[in-house]
């Protein structure tokens, strides 16, 4: 309905909040960025809850669909993150395929190796510029779920340089940055990542 007021988002209250992931990388970065909210964080594998087919077309709904699995089988409001790596000179892969591209085993050595065989493919005049999406799904019980998007831009490098963080993180330099997110203290990660964005957005309209 047209020119009515804006919906309120809903508050999201202190208690147990499952965190709908099986990486533990991204477990652990929203776990630190839950920690000044009264909120108690439970993984989805430490609950025992299944990985759904991510079948969606944008990282937004591969988070709203990971988000309400979680909230409808476990009876808990529930967080979920999509998020991966989109290089402008792979005319935005591997995008929502960026866990895909480290094969079965998880691999992101494997997977930064082919983000940059791609690179090279496309030819010399291939730039370099890439940016980080992360899409944020909070879902209650009930089915009401709201979706927060960030993002971060920058550069990627080779070799990668690094090893903090997780997956793509030490080929990527963000940019007016001299390190890579690999290489970044975890406090200025969270500080100014692509999920930190997101997050922020969370923040001012769950609490």
């Amino acid at each position: 309905m047209s020119g009515g007021a804006e919906i309120p988002h809903r508050k999201l209250a202190p208690g147990k909040l499952v965190i709908a992931s099986h990486n533990q990388g991204k477990v652990r970065e929203i776990e630190a960025l839950l920690g000044p909210y009264g909120i108690q964080p439970v993984s989805a594998g430490a609950l025992g809850l299944p990985e759904p087919d991510e079948t969606g077309t944008t990282f937004a709904a591969n988070a709203e669909l990971k988000a309400r699995q979680a909230a409808d089988l476990s009876g808990l409001p529930a967080l979920a993150d999509d998020s991966g790596l989109c290089v402008e000179a792979l005319n935005g892969d591997p995008g929502i395929f960026s866990a895909r591209w480290a094969g079965p085993t998880k691999d992101f050595r494997i997977a930064m190796q082919r983000v940059q065989d791609a690179i090279l493919a496309v030819g010399p005049d291939a730039g370099h510029d890439a940016h980080f999406v992360c899409a944020l799904s909070l879902a209650w019980p009930d089915g009401h779920v709201e979706t927060f998007e960030g993002r971060v831009d920058g550069t990627l490098v080779w070799p990668p340089r690094g090893d903090r963080g997780f997956g793509y993180d030490p080929m990527f330099q963000p940019w007016h940055h001299a390190v890579t997110f690999g290489e970044m203290d975890p406090d200025a990660k969270h500080a100014m990542s692509h999920r930190a964005d997101a997050f922020a957005k969370l923040v001012k309209a769950a609490f």
